[in-house]
């Protein structure tokens, strides 16, 4: 492959669209993200396929610790830089395969030009109109609650602290429904003790923690951690209808965004 002048592809031998992947946040996320990709773009051969350029880039510091500790290590200043280094090789649309990473999304974006799909508001989105949201309600529309069920946020310490998902969903008209403490301790465990630590899953934890929520009234539970959505994938829950899945709301939105169409063969979350 050709490369043009300080390393860049060359743009003949690409797509329109290349997407840059900001990724290792965490390793196992990016990969089921790179594998629904391919699953779920409607290809027929390689070349239909979508053009990526990966950062895994798994010795970011720790989002969460940074959240909850200001004197942590500053994951914003070195997903900016990786956001640079996508943009100089040649990506014209960045995607990151993260939540809690989306309480630094304000570097990159401001270190590049070539626009970001956010997952979390992607997500927001799709569980506002699940529960009956009113459209385009915009900021502070959800205040009253209307008739809409509240949507659960499973996701991690940090990114419930950082109102993260609250903030995006009252954006897209809806109310969040957060964990109890104790449910978020198994919700933690799960993302923490289990999937990142390379550990067997407990479903049956994980079901009850379901269960649990829509049984609180939640209308949809968010899996706002891509740790979730490994969980989610591998566990032959897509198509489960209590769950909204940000990692493959994530990637059919890339498919769309870069030009190409989702396979009808596949099943969204």
């Amino acid at each position: 492959m050709s490369a043009g002048p300080g390393g860049r592809i060359a743009p003949e031998d690409w797509s329109a669209q290349v997407v840059g992947v900001l990724g290792g946040l965490g390793p196992a996320a990016t990969s089921v993200f790179l594998d629904i990709l391919v699953r779920a773009t409607d290809a027929a051969s390689d070349q239909d396929h979508l053009d990526l350029l990966v950062s895994q880039h798994s010795t970011t510091p720790d989002r969460t610790a940074r959240i909850l500790d200001p004197a942590a290590p500053d994951p914003g200043i070195v997903i900016a830089r990786d956001a640079r280094m996508l943009e100089r090789a040649g990506a014209t649309l960045l995607v990151m395969p993260c939540n809690t990473a989306h309480h630094f999304v304000r570097q990159a974006e401001d270190a590049t030009t070539a626009p970001f799909l956010s997952i979390v508001e992607l997500t927001a989105e799709v569980a506002a109109r699940r529960v009956g949201a009113p459209a385009s309600a915009g900021a502070g529309a959800s205040a009253g609650g209307g008739a809409a069920a509240p949507v659960a946020v499973f996701a991690t310490e940090g990114n419930v602290r950082a109102e993260v998902y609250q903030q995006a969903l009252e954006q897209a008209g809806a109310r969040a429904w957060i964990p109890s403490r104790d449910l978020q301790d198994r919700v933690n465990a799960i993302i923490y003790d289990q999937v990142k630590a390379g550990r067997p899953v407990d479903m049956e934890m994980f079901e009850g923690c379901v269960a649990e929520a829509i049984d609180g009234g939640a209308g949809t539970v968010v899996l706002g951690c891509t740790e979730l959505s490994v969980v989610y994938d591998q566990q032959g829950l897509r198509g489960d209808p209590r769950l909204t899945d940000s990692l493959t709301e994530l990637a059919t939105a890339t498919i769309l965004a870069a030009g190409k169409q989702v396979s009808p063969a596949f099943r969204p979350a």
